[in-house]
């Protein structure tokens, strides 16, 4: 006997959040999977205040590095664009190593080993096909009697001695990416990754990324679906049916990310400036224009003057060109100065190009249906 249709899991799958920034990437992963954050993990207070501002029942989780994974609440999608700035080709570029920045991935890695989310959702620089990645050494391994954090790093793995072996030839070092993607394998995850411009979504800038999207190969869900019958419903990523819960790419979408599917459906409009954008924004009239018609409301002023200092970039622009809603960073609670927002946004995802990123590789590691 099957089990009911009525008995599946209504709740939205659960996410998992690192290096969050102001949610940037949830907003995406929310939209594109039918989630819903149940945890934070960000070290910058002023930016945390900002994501527990729109996520006020979302914990934070601080420093990853102190995190005991084992007493963290299980999740289905774990999710986050660990720092760039040693992978970033306006860095000093000291690649994917212990005792970076940019090798805090280990710390995600340890995470995603410890609690076995479906899905494993990364964004990072275009830096992270080009930078050197260094393996850690035993020695760089956390002390197994350093109760704060987890046991056995899940990066530490040997590398073939033979002729064939990766990263043995200085001829041919390991990347950046490659290691992420080597770790996600050996942890038992199939991914897919993809590069973009935010340009490609409408936006008036570049701004390249590059999105991982991994599932486990062996499904294990965060939480048991059990109904009434006889049935075991699958994962939550398994294909739909009677004993099964939704698959992500069939799970409604959350109401407060409906201005992203908003966004989606006027990216291939034809946009031409009028004789204000022209006036007013000269050789970039065209790409304001579309991006006003793609987020649905007039750019801010780009500037603020300053009889002091000179003019300086204004923060609820910059907020407009990230395609976020008007007040996300800039509105938040408590109020941040207008460093502490330009250094937020700077760092943070356009979800619009996030979204566009995870649909295009969900449907690639999607469960084809019978």
């Amino acid at each position: 006997m099957l089990t009911p249709p009525e008995t599946l899991d209504p709740e939205p799958l659960k996410v998992g959040s690192l290096f969050s920034g102001y949610g940037g990437l949830d907003l995406p992963v929310e939209h594109v999977f039918g989630a819903r954050t149940a945890w934070f993990s960000e070290i910058n207070e002023p930016v945390a205040h900002v994501f527990s501002h729109h996520w006020p029942d979302a914990p934070n989780l601080g420093d990853i590095t102190m995190i005991d994974w084992r007493s963290v609440e299980p999740v289905d999608i774990l999710c986050g664009g660990f720092p760039c700035q040693d992978v970033s080709t306006v860095g000093k570029m000291a690649g994917l190593a212990p005792g970076t920045r940019s090798g805090l991935w280990a710390n995600m890695a340890d995470a995603v080993d410890q609690l076995r989310p479906e899905w494993v959702v990364i964004e990072n620089v275009r830096g992270l096909l080009s930078a050197s990645a260094i393996r850690a050494t035993p020695e760089d391994a956390t002390p197994q009697g350093d109760e704060r954090a987890t046991p056995d790093p899940a990066t530490l793995r040997h590398l073939e001695p033979d002729l064939w072996g990766l990263g043995n030839q200085p001829a041919r070092p390991l990347r950046a990416l490659g290691a992420v993607l080597g770790d996600l394998a050996d942890l038992g995850y199939d991914a897919r990754w993809i590069g973009l411009p935010a340009s490609l979504v409408g936006a008036p800038h570049p701004r390249f990324r590059v999105f991982i999207l991994a599932r486990a190969t062996v499904p294990h869900s965060a939480r048991l679906r059990r109904g009434t019958g006889r049935g075991e419903p699958g994962s939550s990523a398994g294909t739909t049916g009677n004993d099964r819960a939704l698959a992500p790419g069939d799970r409604p979408r959350l109401e407060w990310t409906a201005w992203l599917t908003e966004m989606e459906s006027r990216i291939r409009d034809a946009v031409e400036p009028d004789r204000r954008h022209l006036h007013r924004w000269g050789r970039y009239a065209a790409a304001i224009a579309r991006w006003e018609h793609i987020t649905g409301r007039a750019a801010p002023a780009p500037a603020l003057l300053n009889d002091s200092a000179g003019p300086r970039p204004a923060s609820a622009f910059v907020e407009w060109l990230m395609g976020l809603p008007a007040g996300w960073v800039t509105h938040s609670l408590p109020a941040l100065t207008l460093n502490q927002q330009l250094a937020a946004l700077g760092n943070g995802v356009l979800p619009l190009q996030a979204t566009l990123a995870l649909t295009r590789l969900l449907s690639l590691l999607k469960p084809t249906r019978n």
